[in-house]
């Protein structure tokens, strides 16, 4: 899509906004400067955030146990949970960051208006949590994962509820089958019994974790019973609709008792893909990948056209079929929207 032509009243318009806001945080850094020069903040420090509030933060010293609210300094912007920063402590009880440190990665998903707006930093894992019920299907699943291939974030797949699964397991433990054949860690758990979480504990042991997921999946319930002493609203499951509610109003980082560390982002319902292209999606499917450029023109797109090695791959088993259709809806939808 090209971009729109600003006129040039337009353009002065933006550039006199720009230069404003630029004013204003060089006094707000100014003020700051003086503060911190005259001793009103003690020594640089580690931290970790662990809320976002706007402009505030909450900021977890390194080694420490109790957060501390902290202030932004004006040239600091785009801070997000799970950040490691540098800050300094002030003499009223809050502080300020005076600094980010490097990320390993930034997890981001689309805003209202298609823009990427970061959501958390320096995740080891992304928990994509499904359930047996509200009915999970292997095409939401597999939107969960192309989104989260995008990131450069490991997967893994959370199966809740597993109490209401038949004994045979039916055509979920099926489906869970081939996750796992294409090499994709698959986590199992329940609150309905004792030990329903001890394969997830494992899991979370030594890592930073976000958990994903539709709604009514029961990802606050298993927040809830992985960190008791944290009080967390629990959404109740509509018996009408079967689907539930978001309860969860920012993200916030929580230190496990056993290990670990847990991310919960809120408003993640599904995880948009309209900022991916045909190419990025492909990619998504992490058995296409080695397919992918071998194809007889080297503009296919994977349809009908002669001598696609994604479409040999089908005819041939090497690729399943439902994964290839699962592939081809993903991306005429974007082709829609």
């Amino acid at each position: 899509m090209s971009k729109r032509k600003l006129s040039r009243q337009q353009r002065w318009r933006i550039e006199k906004i720009q230069a404003e806001r630029a004013r204003r945080a060089e006094k707000r850094g100014a003020k700051e400067s003086e503060q911190l020069a005259a001793g009103e903040y003690g020594p640089e420090q580690p931290g970790r955030v662990i809320a976002h509030f706007g402009r505030t933060l909450d900021v977890l010293p390194e080694g420490g146990e109790a957060p501390v609210r902290c202030h932004l300094r004006a040239n600091l912007e785009g801070l997000v949970t799970g950040d490691r920063v540098i800050w300094r402590a002030g003499q009223d009880g809050s502080g300020v960051v005076v600094a980010r440190g490097e990320r390993d990665n930034v997890l981001e998903r689309p805003d209202p208006r298609g823009q990427l707006k970061p959501v958390a930093a320096n995740i080891d894992q992304i928990l994509i949590v499904f359930a047996v019920e509200p009915e999970p299907h292997a095409n939401l699943i597999d939107r969960y994962l192309v989104a989260a291939e995008a990131t450069g974030i490991p997967p893994v797949l959370v199966l809740n509820k597993i109490d209401l699964l038949p004994d045979s397991g039916g055509a979920l433990r099926e489906l869970l089958d081939r996750y796992e054949s294409l090499g994709y860690p698959v986590v199992t758990t329940t609150t309905a019994r004792d030990g329903g979480l001890d394969a997830l504990h494992r899991r979370l042991a030594g890592r930073t974790s976000v958990f994903v997921g539709q709604s009514g999946v029961g990802k606050s319930s298993l927040i809830d019973r992985l960190l008791p002493d944290e009080e967390l609203r629990i959404g109740a499951l509509s018996e009408d609709s079967r689907k539930g509610r978001h309860t969860t109003t920012t993200a916030r980082l929580y230190h496990m008792p056993s290990g670990g560390e847990l991310i919960d982002s809120p408003g993640i319902r599904e995880f948009g893909l309209t900022h991916l292209d045909e190419d990025q999606v492909a990619r998504g499917f992490i058995e296409f990948r080695e397919l992918l450029g071998r194809c007889r023109f080297r503009d296919c797109r994977h349809r009908q056209e002669p001598g696609c090695a994604l479409i040999h791959a089908v005819e041939a088993g090497e690729v399943h079929a439902d994964r290839f259709a699962s592939y081809r809806r993903i991306v005429d939808s974007l082709e829609d929207s």
